[in-house]
C-alpha cells in the first residue's frame, strides 16, 4: 500500500490516486517486486533537518530522506520524507511546476527504496535518467 501523510500545515497532495497508480506502475516496471507499505510523509525544512541530524548526522537541508524497511528483498517498503519547502524552492530554481518537482522527488525516493544510490557521478546519471523516463510515463499532468 502506498499512503501519503502531511505534517506540513497547508499542504495537501492533490489526486493521491493519480500518484499511487503512477508509483505502482514504476514498481512493476522495475522488476519482480511486490508492494509492501510505502509511506510518503510531507513535512517542512525544520522537520526534515531534525531527521537529517538525528539519523544521518548531516546538518543540512535536503529535499528528501528515504528509510527502506527490508523484510524481504522483493517486497518494497519504507518511509519517504519530503520537504515541501525544498520542493517549492527547487521548482522556482529549475523553473518547473510544483507537480513536476514533487513528482521527480517522489520517484527519486521510490528508486532509493528499490536500491538505487546516487553517491557518484555515474550513479546520479543513472537515477536522473530513470527519473526522466518515469516522469515521461505519467498518464497526465496535474498543474
Amino acid at each position: 500500500m502506498i499512503s501519503f501523510k502531511s505534517i506540513k500545515a497547508g499542504f495537501d497532495l492533490k489526486e493521491p490516486a493519480f500518484f499511487r497508480s503512477w508509483l505502482k506502475n514504476i514498481l512493476e516496471r522495475e522488476g519482480n517486486y511486490k508492494l509492501g507499505d510505502i509511506q510518503y510523509i510531507f513535512c517542512d525544512d525544520e522537520y526534515l533537518l531534525k531527521i537529517n541530524k538525528k539519523y544521518l548526522n548531516h546538518n543540512t537541508f535536503t529535499d528528501i530522506i528515504t528509510f527502506p524497511v527490508v523484510l524481504n528483498e522483493r517486497i518494497i517498503s519504507g518511509e519517504v520524507f519530503i520537504s515541501i519547502d525544498r520542493i517549492i524552492e527547487n521548482k522556482n530554481v529549475y523553473q518547473v511546476t510544483l507537480h513536476d518537482e514533487l513528482s521527480r522527488v517522489m520517484v527519486h525516493g521510490l528508486l532509493h527504496l528499490l536500491g538505487y544510490v546516487d553517491q557518484t557521478k555515474d550513479e546520479k546519471a543513472i537515477m536522473t535518467a530513470k527519473e526522466d523516463y518515469y516522469l515521461s510515463l505519467q498518464p497526465k499532468k496535474l498543474h
